[in-house]
């Protein structure tokens, strides 16, 4: 089973979201319809602009806490590494 630490944004300078699931695609459309209340909802953070695939769950939620530590430029760079026009990515997971 696959796991995935992810990285959403409302546009390239505002706030991000780093999340940790097992379902990249059903947790992405819960944030993209706010079907849970709370901080992505609220700020309209909807559009995956980056994500890895772990093996593992504690692979996965220790890579999260890791990134969570990180500045926000660092994260930025991240991004911008594999993804340098913020597209969203949710249509090339559906497909």
């Amino acid at each position: 089973m696959a796991y995935y630490v992810y990285l959403l944004a409302s546009r390239k300078d505002g706030p991000l979201y780093l999340g940790v699931t097992n379902d990249l695609v059903r947790r992405v459309y819960e944030h993209r319809t706010k079907a849970v209340p709370g901080f992505t909802s609220k700020y309209n953070i909807a559009r995956l602009v980056w994500f890895e695939i772990h093996d593992d769950p504690i692979s996965a939620i220790t890579r999260e806490k890791e990134i969570k530590k990180w500045r926000r430029a660092w994260k930025v760079a991240l991004i911008a590494r594999d993804n340098p026009g913020w597209e969203d990515l949710f249509d090339t997971i559906v497909q």
